[in-house]
């Protein structure tokens, strides 16, 4: 499998993998094809998922730049056709309470607003006719132990006063009478605003939305050098050269190795694995009581997420390998369903159809970053630490407006760089030592 870390290149022209969202489809979307002739653009961006997509969109449609969009291989190629489909109003991994004592109220009610607007964001365009899947509204958060419990209590507490979030608690009993008898769930807390849809027809349907405001999408068209010349930015692909004003970088976790000097070192590739189950029958169902198909994830630091999808099947996802050489270790699909089945001793004799992998990229201080370089109008946004499914729209919409030159929120997310990794050829040292941290943590600690 690609490895971002290792390789320059993510290929070209790579088909999708072999996961549950690509039996869902049919015929791709059109697009403009591989770019075989020289282009001068006012702005370039590189990557059509759901960050590049939307911030193509927003040019289009509220400043009226119409932008090419580069793609490698397929719309929707990378994590924005492989995630679990989730939409949440999600920070990554820094926590409301970490920001305010960081930042203070102000800048965390900031954020907030922010996430917020990401998940409406994508109602309104879905609402316009993207056919993806959705399902009914609810997000459960689940105590992996009775230990975690009060925290989580007290974590809705501070959600209902500061935000006036309406954030329901549920006891053990309670969440397996009403919702699902998970034996590894010791109680909840359920939000009321999210939701799960197919991520990859989510993704087409963004891409349907920009070509109809005349953004050309050119797929099959890798990037391979870049230079600056001037004024401009001169990017090269097989067939041909373009010399672009501004330049939105908008690959995240599938950026090579060594891309731009602006990004390199600057996030951790992770991989995160998913397996589908073959569909459960109304017996089974019965058995777990599985009522809902609200989204589901745990408080591990090793978080599992899943969720019952529409044709009854059972998605379940968590850590992969370290490596993309380790990818298709069968290792990790097995471990994730040895997971699903103690949560649900009932379904013993499941077996998986699907399963696959994809890299999300991981920030340092664990918040996405928004950010333009003034000397060389270049553009980026990443580091969605695996919560991009929502927000990655908002932000490819203040992404557009620092292209338009419109002045964003004074927040973190928009007013500094990523960070970059100390000791940055060691990140994967680090990450192995944290996962065997989080392994005990989530067991003893």
């Amino acid at each position: 499998m690609y490895d971002p870390m290792l390789e320059t290149s993510p290929g070209c022209g790579k088909p999708y993998p072999e996961s549950y969202w690509a039996s869902q489809v049919s015929a791709a979307p059109e697009d403009d094809g591989v770019l075989t002739s020289d282009v001068e653009a006012d702005v370039i961006i590189i990557g059509a998922g759901y960050t590049g997509l939307s911030c193509a969109l927003y040019l289009a449609r509220e400043h009226g730049i119409k932008a090419h969009v580069l793609e490698a291989n397929k719309t929707a190629w990378g994590c924005s056709g492989r995630n679990a489909g989730f939409i949440l109003k999600s920070t990554g991994r820094k926590t409301y309470a970490q920001m305010e004592q960081q930042w203070g109220s102000k800048i965390m009610h900031g954020i907030y607003d922010e996430m917020c607007q990401g998940v409406a964001s994508v109602e309104s365009l879905i609402a316009e006719g993207i056919d993806c899947d959705r399902q009914a509204s609810g997000f459960l958060k689940l105590a992996h132990k009775p230990a975690v419990f009060p925290s989580l209590i007290e974590q809705a507490k501070l959600q209902q006063k500061r935000f006036g979030y309406p954030v329901e608690i549920l006891s053990q009993g309670e969440l397996r009478e009403q919702y699902m008898d998970d034996q590894n769930a010791y109680g909840a807390i359920r939000y009321s605003d999210g939701f799960g849809l197919n991520p990859l027809k989510l993704a087409w349907g963004y891409h349907k939305l920009a070509r109809a405001e005349g953004v050309k999408i050119h797929t099959h068209s890798s990037v391979e050098s870049w230079r600056e010349q001037g004024e401009y930015q001169i990017l090269t692909t097989a067939s041909a050269q373009i010399k672009a004003k501004k330049v939105v970088i908008a690959t995240n976790g599938y950026t090579p190795k060594n891309f731009h000097q602006l990004i390199n070192n600057r996030t951790l590739p992770v991989l995160s694995q998913v397996i589908v189950t073959e569909p459960l029958s109304a017996e089974q169902l019965q058995a777990c009581n599985f009522l809902t198909e609200n989204v589901v994830m745990d408080t591990r630091a090793l978080k599992y997420f899943y969720r019952k999808l529409p044709d009854n099947r059972i998605l379940f996802g968590g850590r992969g390998a370290i490596t993309g050489r380790g990818a298709d270790d069968p290792y990790f699909s097995q471990r994730l369903l040895k997971v699903l089945k103690s949560s649900f001793p009932a379904l013993v004799n499941l077996r998986y159809d699907y399963a696959w992998s994809g890299w999300i990229s991981v920030s340092i201080d664990d918040l996405p970053h928004i950010y333009q370089c003034e000397k060389n109008r270049v553009f980026y946004s990443m580091g969605y630490c695996g919560s991009g499914v929502a927000f990655s729209v908002q932000a490819g919409k203040r992404l557009a407006e620092k292209v338009a030159g419109i002045t964003v929120p004074d927040l973190p997310l928009y007013q500094q760089p990523l960070q970059k990794f100390p000791l940055a050829p060691l990140r994967r040292v680090g990450q192995w030592g944290y996962f065997q941290y989080g392994k005990v943590k989530d067991k003893w600690l």
